[in-house]
This record gives C-alpha cells, sequence and structure tokens, in this order.
C-alpha cells in the first residue's frame, strides 16, 4: 500500500492587506483597490526521523515572515511591460498610459512579477518558501503548493514540484 503525507497550514495571521491594480487585455487596467488576502501553504513528502512531514510551527514562521513583506504595502509588479516604475528620490512613480501615480517609496513592495493577480502572488509566495525551506532547513518538499485567497471564494493556488 502507498502512502501519501501532507502538511496544511493557513491561519487567520497568514494575512496580508495590501493594495494593487493589474494590467489586462493588454490594454486594460483596474483602479487602485485592495485585499485582505489569505495565504494558505501544503507540502507534500515523506515522513522524517519524527514522523511527520515538516514541523508545523516552523512553516508558520516561514510563511508569516514573507506574508508579513506584503502586508500594509502597495504591490507593485516590476515585470509588467505595460506598467513602468520609477524611483525618484523617496517615491515610485508608476504609469500606465497616460495615468499616473506617486506613492512613497515607504510604502511600496516591487515585485519581481509580470502582474500582481493571485495566481503570481501565489507563485512569488511559493518561490520564496521554497528556497526559505531549502536554505534554513535543508528541506525540499516533493510538493509545496500555495493558494492566495483575495476574496471569500475566490483563491488561485501555484504548485511547485522540485526535482
Amino acid at each position: 500500500m502507498a502512502e501519501r503525507f501532507k502538511v496544511r497550514v493557513t491561519k487567520d495571521h497568514l494575512v496580508f492587506c495590501s493594495g494593487h491594480f493589474i494590467s489586462y487585455e493588454g490594454d486594460r487596467c483596474e483602479r487602485l483597490h485592495g485585499h485582505n488576502y489569505r495565504a494558505t501553504v501544503e507540502i507534500e513528502g515523506d515522513l522524517d526521523v519524527n514522523r511527520y512531514v515538516f514541523d508545523f510551527i516552523a512553516l508558520k514562521n516561514l510563511t508569516k515572515s514573507i506574508t508579513d513583506e506584503l502586508d500594509h504595502y502597495m504591490m507593485l509588479p516590476t515585470r509588467n511591460p505595460h506598467i513602468q516604475l520609477e524611483t525618484v528620490g523617496q517615491s515610485v512613480q508608476v504609469r500606465y498610459r497616460e495615468r499616473a501615480w506617486t506613492f512613497p517609496r515607504g510604502d511600496c513592495v516591487l515585485l519581481p512579477i509580470e502582474n500582481t493577480t493571485a495566481e503570481l502572488l501565489a507563485r512569488y509566495i511559493a518561490e520564496r518558501l521554497l528556497a526559505d525551506l531549502k536554505s534554513q532547513h535543508h528541506y525540499t518538499p516533493q510538493v509545496l503548493r500555495v493558494e492566495v485567497e483575495e476574496n471569500i471564494g475566490q483563491s488561485a493556488t501555484c504548485e511547485l514540484r522540485p526535482t
């Protein structure tokens, strides 16, 4: 009989309240708005010598450190071909066609993603978490799954299967 094990962490403190907007259909851009996001993390793997896949507390703390970096910031994508960002002194100037915004640099998190969609936020968190699992715990899961919920009943998931 084959066995598969999975641990899952989702808590009220794995939330981040952030502002964002996305470009879509090549020529459209949402209005500025925000969400109370919630992250859920699942790890699949074999049981270790302690008979668990991975320590819940360590997984929760690693994830929380990432979501805390997003909490109460304006999230801006640095790889979007339609949105131009420029840091000028203590400000970030953002342009989408004729629209322009200026944000205090300290209120922004510049993300190495193409758009601040729930899908790409899930991928960003998953990639960061995988790197932290490897560097801080010398652990590589068989499967790492991150779900980002931006509203009740509205979420996106990224699944990584490291080789």
